[in-house]
């Protein structure tokens, strides 16, 4: 392949990834797991920190409980895996800690997809956060905002097809000022 055919190769596999919330119940195998978590692990972070931990759920009724917390992560209740984002820092302080933490969530998703894992990002609201601090037994001085649902994609589920729903790129690119559009 080309130096081009491979960009585009590269670029078709990132302009895939898709939120997926229904999954079959099949496990994920823990050689797929231990390369998400490497791949997670590897993620840049700012001057390397690398402020996070991850806890590793697969237990029906935690994933149940994790779901019913206040936020948006009701996926979680029928997925096979969750992996909740355990970050370090204070959460009502936006810091470069939230920037790596969004880096990090996508990078989990984009290992999944390479392995045929769909995924989705949940969020939890601060009441919610706090809810899943105490079923974790996440300590004081860690945040928890994110939890990623993780599991192989449901065929039967309804949802948009891949490249539809996007806006034109002409809408939302601007160039040298704002309201100078692409032109295209």
């Amino acid at each position: 392949m080309t130096d081009h055919a491979v960009a585009r190769d590269r670029i078709a596999f990132l302009r895939g990834l898709r939120n997926v919330r229904r999954f079959r119940p099949d496990p994920i195998p823990r050689p797929v797991v231990d390369d998400l978590l490497e791949v997670a692990r590897w993620s840049g972070s700012a001057r390397n920190i690398q402020p996070w931990e991850f806890v590793v759920v697969r237990d029906r009724e935690m994933l149940r409980a994790l779901a019913a917390a206040e936020g948006y992560a009701g996926h979680l209740a029928d997925a096979p895996l969750g992996i909740v984002l355990v970050m370090h820092g204070d959460p009502a302080q936006a810091t470069q800690e939230t920037w790596d933490e969004g880096r990090l969530a996508e990078r989990i998703m984009l290992a999944a997809d390479a392995h045929g894992v769909g995924a989705s990002v949940g969020w939890f609201r601060p009441r919610g956060a706090e809810t899943v601090k105490a079923l974790l037994g996440i300590p004081p001085g860690r945040t928890v905002r994110t939890a990623l649902s993780l599991g192989y994609p449901d065929p039967a589920a309804d949802g948009p097809k891949p490249g539809q729903g996007r806006k034109p790129i002409a809408e939302l690119v601007h160039e040298e000022r704002y309201g100078e559009g692409t032109g295209g």
